[in-house]
């Protein structure tokens, strides 16, 4: 028997087909069709997958933006994904394909990838933040995912970190993501040069030592990162931050940030680890597997 994972994100949607061996039988990578609306996404995607079910006993979701997990549906989505709130994503596939489906959070799906998969398999106590368009988060405590009263939790990129800052695209004015997400860096290294678009590029230039003034954009973003994973760490005081996404593959950014952290924490937060995420950009995709095969178990 076999388990479609899918990662729905706001530039690509990934999706696997996995074997009970946890063996790789499929997977592909396809731009998101982000200017047709949530409806229509979900529905494109119900045909690609729609090849693939030949002994599929379920699927399991991973989605950017807020999601509600026992219905399915988006409660909440930002301007990366245009109407997509409202979009009841396991009513459409569960219809169309006709198994049982299990929709969440990206990061939240990404934590648990890490817990069931990764190298901190079994870890009672963690959060863990991506940074890549956004930032968002997830909350392990006494070994369960804290999701808030609406399953909200972890939505550490809306953070207030200057007040009356820049305008996010969620309505607040100086949120976190607006200073330390990769599109943050991104935005400050493209007005000193246009070829400085991308993450990977940027990173080449810093090791290289080429361009000062790039370097200087890196270290105060680097302290933006820095001060807002303080707060979290003085809130919630796990053993461990996990940090995800493209860009935190890079051993020197969580060498920095832990560098940068470490002058002004108090002592007795000391403790606090902070290490890159072990699955890479996987690990949204191992989680919806876990969460897929935990719904067939509880419907047996």
């Amino acid at each position: 028997m076999k388990t479609i994972t899918v990662d729905i994100g706001g530039t690509n949607i990934q999706y696997a087909v996995i074997k009970e061996n946890d063996e790789l039988d499929y997977f592909h990578e396809y731009p998101t069709p982000v200017g047709q609306g949530g409806v229509h996404m979900i529905e494109q995607l119900a045909e690609k997958l729609y090849l693939h079910m030949d002994q599929v006993t379920s699927i399991g979701i991973s989605t950017a933006n807020q999601v509600d997990s026992e219905t399915g549906v988006i409660i909440y989505a930002n301007d990366n994904i245009p109407d997509y709130t409202g979009t009841p994503i396991k009513e459409i596939l569960e219809k169309r394909l006709a198994v049982p489906v299990v929709v969440e959070n990206d990061v939240n799906a990404a934590a648990i990838g890490e817990r069931e998969f990764g190298d901190y398999k079994g870890l009672e106590d963690f959060i863990m933040l991506t940074y890549g368009t956004g930032i968002g988060g997830a909350i392990f405590m006494v070994g369960k995912l804290y999701k808030g009263s609406n399953y909200g939790a972890g939505e550490f990129g809306h953070m207030t970190t200057h007040i009356d800052g820049l305008r996010c695209n969620c309505g607040q004015f100086g949120c976190y993501e607006r200073y330390a997400s990769t599109q943050a860096l991104v935005r400050q290294a493209e007005k000193l040069n246009p070829l400085y678009d991308n993450g990977k590029i940027i990173m080449r230039t810093i090791k290289e030592e080429k361009d000062p003034s790039l370097t200087a954009i890196y270290h105060t973003w680097i302290h933006e990162i820095g001060q807002g994973l303080m707060t979290i760490i003085v809130s919630f005081q796990p053993s461990l931050i996990l940090l995800g996404g493209g860009i935190m593959e890079e051993s020197k950014i969580v060498e920095d940030i832990e560098r940068d952290i470490k002058k002004t924490l108090m002592s007795s937060f000391s403790h606090v680890s902070i290490q890159s995420a072990s699955l890479g950009n996987k690990a949204a995709l191992y989680g919806a597997l876990h969460l897929a095969r935990s719904l067939v178990q509880s419907l047996n």
